[in-house]
């Protein structure tokens, strides 16, 4: 394990971050000394993000500036990389459902094969944001419904106007 404060990542693509996504950050910065919120640059797993990365981020800083043990990065390698070049000792991830898991399952075995040093610590979503995802969150304000109270009120405005744009 590296030495100095207990560092934790908190990966994923945040488009948009969701009450629930500052939840788990808000509950790792309670147990970890540093938490680095790891915004991916450009998922996989997406086609195409609604917002960029510097917005993606910039709406998190906004969110947790209040807790100065918490920092916004974004990147472009692999996880255990970005954990490495930050000494972090564990990857933090929320879980909602049994999708979660079978997907997270397979990207703990993937990164422990990589970095059998760092460990995946998994947090199961709070009851009241256990059915909050990005893609719901989009979803639901293409179709004019009020995503005010699941989001930061910045990330709802600005969400609103780029929908209304596309």
């Amino acid at each position: 394990m590296p030495d100095g404060p207990r560092t934790a990542i908190c990966p994923g693509s945040y488009d948009p971050v969701t009450n629930g996504h500052l939840d788990i950050i808000g509950r790792a910065a309670r147990v970890f000394d540093r938490v680095i919120v790891g915004v991916v640059n450009q998922p996989l797993r997406k086609n195409k993000t609604l917002f960029s990365p510097e917005e993606r981020q910039a709406f998190i800083e906004a969110a947790t500036s209040e807790q100065d043990n918490i920092e916004v990065q974004v990147f472009s390698t692999l996880l255990v990389d970005f954990a490495r070049e930050h000494n972090a000792r564990a990857i933090v991830k929320g879980l909602r459902a049994i999708s979660d898991f079978e997907y997270e399952f397979e990207m703990n075995q993937l990164n422990r094969k990589l970095a059998p040093d760092i460990e995946s610590v998994y947090v199961m979503a709070s009851p009241e944001y256990s059915f909050l995802s990005s893609t719901g969150v989009k979803e639901l304000a293409t179709f004019g419904g009020d995503v005010g109270d699941l989001v930061p009120a910045e990330v709802a405005s600005k969400l609103a106007e780029r929908i209304q744009r596309r």
